[in-house]
């Protein structure tokens, strides 16, 4: 039995002989219960022996056994404070601002920290560790990405060295408001960029449809339009000319033979041709025209008529051309037709003029 079992046995054993001593006084015991209390406090003294010499050989290192070993050393942790410091991202020129609560502690407590800055190396060691992160990921969601940062650097790591081990805590992720207004108006483009090349997409498909199936023909496009109105049969044979004119204009074709008549401003009547009337010539009775009958054949053939100006001018001048020839007939054509001329028809006397003013 050590020691110690000895002294707390023995205490033991004291307090019952006084308690029972006290009690003895209190009720003023006989002789022989005096004996009696003094054998009932041999059998316990004797009982609590047995029972730690039982509890002893139970544990082979009781208490007080074992060597006293020294107590761990406190490790001191420190922090420091970051704010705002560029991060790349996997976008270049856009960098995630970073700011957190750097905790280190030395690696080796025992070590002293004169010939080395600890604080930076631990500030340099999660900023590798961070960097290391960000430099992969977009920057489109900084939220998500600061999460991810959180759970990285919550763990002590050692530096490059081994000098200090670090983490980071209340981590928080941002970008600058000129960048996040950049990337804002370029989500909104790609997305409207996406609508567009989708609705490009159904247009080209929409075209395709129209274009290489239903208006091939005339035929396939009314049973296209009898399939989207087959409750209106009478209004697709209606239509039947109209969707031939429009599967024409599809293909860059005429209107199919069959289909024609019911086209009929496609394709009008030819005219008819009606030849021009020949002048007629002037009738000369018994005798020779002359050279003014000649003049006013030509008149007629030109389009002249009578008491335009036009034509007694060219009259004039034939007449003054032909006066040295043939001054009868000069004097002749500017009667007839100069400025006082009265009108030409075809007379039957062209060399005078009639009742009515013919020539």
């Amino acid at each position: 039995m050590s020691s110690g079992q000895k002294t707390v046995s023995l205490f033991l054993s004291l307090i019952c002989a006084l308690l029972i001593l006290i009690l003895g006084l209190y009720l003023g015991w006989p002789v022989w219960a005096w004996g009696s209390a003094i054998v009932v406090l041999l059998a316990a003294w004797s009982t609590i022996s047995v029972v730690t010499a039982r509890a002893r050989r139970r544990d082979p290192f009781p208490p007080g056994t074992l060597p006293e070993l020294p107590a761990p050393p406190v490790v001191e942790r420190r922090e420091l404070h970051v704010t705002r410091v560029p991060l790349p991202s996997k976008l270049p020129d856009y960098d995630f601002l970073f700011s957190a609560r750097v905790r280190w502690c030395p690696v080796d407590p025992m070590s002293g920290d004169q010939l080395i800055n600890p604080g930076a190396l631990a500030v340099e060691a999660v900023l590798a560790r961070a960097r290391a992160v960000t430099t992969v990921l977009a920057p489109f969601r900084s939220s998500l990405v600061q999460h991810e940062l959180n759970g990285a650097l919550g763990v002590m790591a050692p530096d490059r060295d081994s000098h200090v081990q670090a983490m980071a805590l209340d981590v928080v992720l941002a970008l600058s408001d000129e960048d996040q207004s950049r990337l804002d108006r370029l989500a909104a483009i790609r997305k409207d960029e996406a609508v567009w090349e989708h609705q490009r997409r159904y247009e080209q498909n929409k075209r395709k449809y129209l274009g290489d199936d239903v208006l091939t023909s005339t035929g396939s496009a009314v049973v296209w339009w009898l399939a989207k109105n087959d409750d209106h049969l009478e209004k697709t044979v209606q239509d039947i000319g109209l969707l031939a004119r429009l599967s024409s204009a599809a293909n860059n074709t005429e209107v199919d033979e069959p289909f024609r008549y019911l086209v009929p401003e496609a394709f009008p009547p030819e005219p008819v041709e009606h030849p021009l009337p020949e002048p007629e010539m002037p009738v000369f009775e018994n005798r020779v025209p002359d050279a003014a009958d000649v003049f006013a054949n030509f008149f007629r053939r030109v389009g002249f008529h009578p008491g335009e100006d036009e034509g007694a001018l060219v009259a004039d001048q034939v007449a003054m051309a032909i006066a040295s020839r043939d001054a009868v007939a000069a004097e002749e054509i500017r009667r007839r037709f100069g400025q006082a001329a009265p009108p030409y028809t075809n007379g039957a006397n062209p060399t005078s003029v009639g009742d009515d003013g013919d020539v």
